[in-house]
């Protein structure tokens, strides 16, 4: 055998938790920490928050041209979640694949469903909170949304994390560090499969 024409496709990391539950924040660290990532940016209708750059953290479009790019069938997955759309492109996944490089994907719980069955070979990893109390403790310490909104967001979350069950992978966000280490180790896990090695 000749160990120089081993190869493999790219992964696909799905990372979903619920609202608060530091799935961004580790994702982030993430990217940075863990060579060979690189990060799928998503499609928005909703407005950038503080510090997010379009074309790094989302791409943010109008609703009418989102709309337009779900009818020609551009995006591997799309929902609408609290009013706003978003999107996962489908070429850049494609492409990057193929070419062997590996994603990270930070979505929801209804868009990860849509990728893991457009992708089944995808990795799927679930960001639990410690607990509901200290759920509810980081929504209200954001301070960026009303106690309705944070009420709605606790309710959604409960739904969302039943889900739990149907990923691969899950890890437990009492520490950030710790978090990002379980990640890498996952990441570095899926990349030694001998299942995910083609020839030539």
């Amino acid at each position: 055998m000749d160990v120089q024409r081993l190869r493999r496709r790219g992964i696909l990391f799905i990372v979903s938790a619920p609202s608060g539950a530091g799935k961004t924040t580790i994702s982030g660290r993430a990217l940075r920490e863990v060579g060979g990532l690189e990060m799928s940016i998503s499609c928005t209708t909703r407005t950038p928050r503080a510090g997010e750059v379009d074309g790094r953290d989302y791409h943010f479009l109008e609703r009418a041209d989102f709309e337009r790019r779900r009818a020609a069938g551009e995006f591997a997955e799309s929902a609408e979640v609290h009013g706003f759309l978003y999107g996962t492109p489908r070429s850049p996944i494609d492409q990057a694949l193929a070419a062997g490089r590996d994603l990270l994907l930070d979505i929801d719980v209804q868009g990860a469903r849509q990728m893991k069955a457009r992708y089944p070979e995808a990795v799927a990893v679930f960001v639990l909170p410690p607990s509901e109390g200290e759920l509810a403790r980081r929504l209200r310490g954001r301070g960026t949304d009303s106690p309705e909104v944070i009420a709605r967001r606790l309710e959604r979350a409960r739904a969302e994390m039943a889900e739990y069950r149907s990923y691969d992978y899950y890890v437990v966000n009492r520490n950030v560090d710790e978090s990002v280490r379980r990640l890498a180790a996952i990441v570095t896990a899926e990349r030694h499969k001998v299942s995910r090695l083609v020839e030539g």
